[in-house]
């Protein structure tokens, strides 16, 4: 396989984000279909994932599986982050779902895996940022989780009110990219 990678997923923040962060990646061509997400952690899934983009179009791939999860709930959601309130259902309604079973000052854990798959190669590089639940939405910035998401680096202000150079430093998925990026640059 050769040539820029393909980033497996179709969520355009992630695409941006790994790019700002200096991991390239083509978008996942149209016509391409992801098979169902049936692992059971994050890093299963983005191999999945990962296998049948670089299946699909002959390219090494990259895959993304990431989500949050709070203490009070067993860590859950998790790998059920993004159907969190349901299949199909919006970043707005996942994140209402847990501020209704999670109390404001839970622990929160966000986990990135991001896979690499490639002729011969399957690595997967697995990351986390933690956090507390805040007791209301602040910020304009990021996505998903990040109103309500206040890392312990920052636990005055949550992701969604962090510029993109501070979150990309603390985030799971930056943490995730950047030991791909040296993983890439010692092969």
């Amino acid at each position: 396989m050769t040539g820029r990678p393909v980033l497996a997923t179709r969520n355009a923040h992630k695409l941006r984000e790994l790019e700002r962060m200096g991991v390239p990646a083509e978008p996942l061509p149209d016509g391409v279909e992801l098979p169902p997400e049936t692992g059971d952690s994050f890093a299963a899934n983005a191999l999945i994932k990962a296998r049948a983009a670089a299946a699909a179009t002959g390219r090494p791939a990259l895959a993304d599986d990431s989500g949050i999860g709070a203490e009070a709930l067993g860590w859950a959601p998790g790998i059920r982050s993004a159907r969190y309130a349901g299949e199909g259902a919006t970043d707005e309604a996942n994140l209402e779902k847990l501020r209704a079973q999670a109390p404001a000052g839970s622990r929160l854990r966000y986990t990135c895996a991001l896979a690499w798959v490639d002729d011969n190669t399957e690595h997967v590089f697995t990351a986390h940022c933690h956090g507390v639940l805040g007791p209301e939405r602040r910020g304009e910035r990021g996505f998903g989780y990040d109103p309500v998401f206040h890392p312990d680096e920052h636990p005055e202000r949550t992701m969604a009110e962090l510029g993109d150079g501070e979150k990309d430093a603390i985030s799971h998925r930056g943490r995730a990219a950047r030991a791909l990026a040296a993983w890439l640059s010692a092969g």
